[in-house]
């Protein structure tokens, strides 16, 4: 989740770049950097560390030459995912005459770095953006017009980002594209910008063109000119923003609910990079802790954490052999659990103050355990009572019902239980490298069951006249089916329940109607077939069944039914493709009802007692 500013305009750039790079430094810190076009070419300064390195770095090595301050630069502050974050690896990368940013993962930059170095490129990093630099240059020296070039680079390019890119010789350009991960043009007098969000143009204008999934646009001093992914151009709105709210702008969305929803690419991408090094295909460890010596894991958490919880077990249990409980914090705390020695106990909560997680969390730690908090408040209560600190990478989250924060936890779950397969032994070098990169395509189907969105509209106007709803998975769906239910249940007010799909012959199916719609989870995993019989025995009894499922996957015989084409994909990353679907169909739900979707009627954001 790095930050991106861009700018192309009449006075001193440099200074203005570091400033916008101070707001969004809550986007990345581990690096930064800024470029700028000096007396016709590209030049750099970058440093390892917080923005106050890098000015440090401008302070003794100003960006300036005989024609003057520059006022046409970009600059970036670095989350790393890919090589360590060391001044070498830090934004903005350099190729011949291209000079670039990134924000997110290119999927595929091994492949394309590797048919770079046979026509002999020569790297200077460990990143996936330096290939996107290179490829670039190689289209220019071809003798590409620069936005031809820059198009053809983005249709061989597989994964979720956010690209500014400056050129030699296209004096006051910034070329910009944004797929999965956001991109925001502003609109100033005499002069333009490209920032990550609203947040990185606001100190200049709060005119702000959101740009679209698969666009790409070229600025200049004068204005910009859009263009969709077939490269037709493409009419987007400019809106007015409020530079003094940025941090907590609703942006073209209607609600924060929807504007969480559509963070989901980077805060699971920012999330994974904490726990896997993608560049070696390899996990990174916990600090202090080595899965080989736990004999159990206790997980306790409340509401949407609870269902991440459930999640993990799944892969903990799937993946490296360790028995996994997974409890309701309020339970947990007054039933008198008997744990055995070896058990990690792990609090998972979004703020880390739930007063029912942080009470289990503190008896276990009474009593002996060894402890994990997995949160998204770092300086939290419950991160400073856990012996190790798991962190998420949500950012702030301001809807009450809760989204990135869940796929968050989910993340860091899934890629915990890769890693304690590692270490225990049951997955082997070869397997660890293709379940880090299985874990990292997360990110771009993320972005791609985001573009659902009309098709689940048009499911959500009918759901919206139920007054109940089922929902039913297997596997780890069957956790899905029951966090689709709660998020249904909190901002729309409709009554739901999600169901193990195995279980509907064992009472549920007594409530099949015509009146009861059912909304199922089936990924083409293998239990798929399973769970299709399932859905023919709703569909026999005259119950409307909403698939969502790839479009591989075959309607189940004789059955009618809605269809949502979700992502394919591997079952592992399943539970977070599919939650996107959930999550859309409960806030489409919630608006076309007109309920308060951000602030539900009876519920907090933090719940601090019992």
């Amino acid at each position: 989740m790095c930050g991106i500013i861009g700018i192309t305009g009449q006075g001193p750039a440099v200074p203005r770049l570091i400033d916008s790079l101070k707001r969004l430094e809550y986007r990345g810190y581990d690096s930064a950097g800024v470029a700028a076009v000096v007396d016709g070419r590209s030049d750099r300064r970058r440093a390892k560390g917080k923005i106050t390195e890098l000015e440090a770095v401008l302070a003794a090595d100003p960006l300036t030459g005989a024609s003057g301050d520059p006022t046409v630069g970009i600059g970036h502050t670095r989350w790393a995912t890919h090589g360590a974050p060391n001044t070498g690896n830090a934004h903005p990368h350099q190729a011949g005459r291209v000079t670039l940013v990134h924000n997110g993962i290119i999927e595929n930059f091994a492949e394309l770095k590797a048919e770079l170095q046979a026509a002999g490129h020569v790297f200077e990093s460990q990143t996936d953006t330096e290939v996107v630099a290179h490829l670039i240059d190689q289209g220019l020296t071809a003798g590409r017009d620069p936005l031809d070039a820059f198009k053809a680079v983005l249709d061989r390019l597989r994964g979720a980002y956010a690209l500014a890119v400056l050129i030699e010789g296209e004096d006051g350009v910034i070329l910009g594209a944004r797929h999965g991960s956001p991109l925001v043009v502003g609109w100033g007098e005499g002069e333009m910008y490209l920032g990550s969000d609203a947040l990185a143009v606001g100190p200049f204008t709060q005119k702000i063109t959101y740009l679209e999934d698969g666009d790409y646009v070229r600025l200049d001093r004068t204005g910009a000119t859009v263009f969709d992914m077939t490269g037709a151009r493409a009419n987007r709105s400019v809106v007015q923003v409020s530079a003094s709210t940025a941090l907590v702008e609703k942006g073209e969305h209607r609600h924060f609910m929807e504007k969480e929803i559509h963070e989901q690419p980077d805060s699971v991408q920012h999330t994974l990079s904490a726990y896997l090094d993608l560049v070696n295909a390899k996990v990174r460890p916990p600090e202090g802790l080595d899965f080989a010596a736990i004999s159990r894991l206790q997980i306790v958490a409340c509401g949407t954490a609870f269902y991440a919880g459930m999640i993990g077990r799944y892969a903990f249990e799937r993946l490296a052999g360790l028995p996994c409980d997974v409890e309701i914090a309020s339970e947990f705390r007054y039933r008198h659990p008997a744990l055995m020695d070896g058990t990690l106990a792990v609090a998972v909560s979004q703020s880390g103050e739930t007063a029912d997680t942080l009470a289990s969390l503190k008896w276990c730690k009474a009593h002996g355990f060894r402890t994990a908090a997995l949160v998204n408040v770092h300086s939290s209560s419950m991160a400073r009572e856990a012996d190790h600190l798991w962190p998420t990478h949500a950012g702030p989250e301001i809807g009450v019902a809760s989204t990135k924060a869940f796929t968050a936890q989910v993340a860091a779950l899934l890629a915990l239980a890769v890693t304690a397969g590692v270490q225990r032994g049951r997955i082997d070098a070869a397997e660890e490298a293709r379940l880090v990169r299985v874990l990292f395509e997360a990110p771009r189907l993320i972005a791609e069951a985001l573009t659902l969105g009309q098709a689940i509209q048009a499911v959500a106007q009918e759901l919206s006249k139920a007054r109940d709803v089922l929902f039913l998975g297997r596997g780890a769906m069957y956790p899905l089916a029951l966090e689709g239910a709660l998020k249904l249940k909190e901002i729309s007010y409709i009554h739901a329940e999600g169901y193990a799909a195995g279980e509907l012959k064992h009472g549920p199916i007594a409530l099949i109607d015509e009146a009861t719609p059912v909304v199922a989870l089936a990924p083409l995993d293998e239990v798929f077939e399973k769970t299709a019989s399932n859905l023919q025995e709703i569909a026999a009894r005259g119950g409307p069944v909403i698939m969502i499922a790839p479009e591989a996957a075959e309607t189940p015989h004789g059955a009618i039914m809605t269809r949502v084409a979700a992502p394919d994909c591997d079952p592992l990353i399943a539970p977070l493709v599919y939650a996107v679907p959930m999550q859309l169909l409960a806030y489409y739900t919630a608006v076309q009802k007109g309920t308060d979707v951000d602030q539900p009627r009876n519920l907090a954001k933090s719940v601090t007692v019992e």
